[in-house]
């Protein structure tokens, strides 16, 4: 159930943009409700979690700082996908191959402490996938790539979390390290929420949309988990 709820996330970002072709501010506004979700699921369960049952706080501490620099590697390499902004150009013809790496390699990793977080996690991480999905499928319509190339990227991209949470469940030492490896997602969760909820708005003007959908999101999470 765990697998198709992930496939299913990123199923139901890619009929959005097909269905209802949601222009920039809905996008914009998912992103921040998604982004809001996520930074409240982190600091409201997994990081109390992750404490809570560590027997070194100072090695998760490390773990979480490294999972922020880690982040901002990888979103060097996706040009800002993960947190829903594509700074790139291209025609379509080649195979935008470092960016497909970066995206599985973060899809991949943030499946690996589901099997331990739970729900919590399962479902910061499908909320999180929808409005990302979105992006990734309007980018690659957008850029004109064969429709060949877009549902590669697409399949292998839905399919990373359920093998990242497959192979945790089957191999020990990722069982022996679950909480370190839960304190770097942690860090990769802080980068993203907070770049998407805190990144300046045009003419850093207040933006009443986005700052309810970041209330709903938090709102969601102290009633629903």
């Amino acid at each position: 159930m765990i697998h198709l709820f992930l496939i299913g996330s990123v199923v139901l970002g890619i009929l959005l943009v097909f269905a209802l072709k949601p222009n920039k501010q809905i996008t914009q506004l998912l992103l921040a409700f998604s982004g809001a979700y996520l930074l409240s699921v982190t600091i409201m369960h997994l990081l109390p979690d992750v404490y809570g049952h560590a027997e070194d706080t100072k090695m998760i501490g490390i773990c979480i700082l490294a999972g922020i620099i880690l982040q901002s590697v990888l979103e060097s390499l996706s040009k800002g996908a993960e947190h829903g902004h594509i700074h790139m150009h291209t025609d379509g013809s080649t195979f935008p191959t470092v960016l497909f790496v970066s995206l599985s390699l973060h899809a991949f990793s943030e499946g690996l402490p589901i099997h331990h977080a739970g729900e919590n996690l399962l479902w910061a991480i499908v909320v999180h996938k929808v409005p990302i999905a979105v992006v990734l499928t309007s980018f690659l319509v957008t850029a004109k790539f064969s429709k060949t190339k877009i549902i590669i990227f697409l399949s292998v991209f839905a399919l990373m979390s359920p093998l990242g949470v497959l192979l945790s469940e089957q191999m020990e030492v990722f069982e022996d390290y679950i909480m370190e490896i839960t304190a770097v997602i942690i860090g990769v969760f802080l980068h993203i929420s907070t770049i998407i909820l805190f990144e300046s708005t045009e003419n850093h003007k207040f933006n009443l949309k986005k700052f309810l959908a970041i209330l709903l999101g938090v709102l969601l999470t102290i009633f629903t988990l």
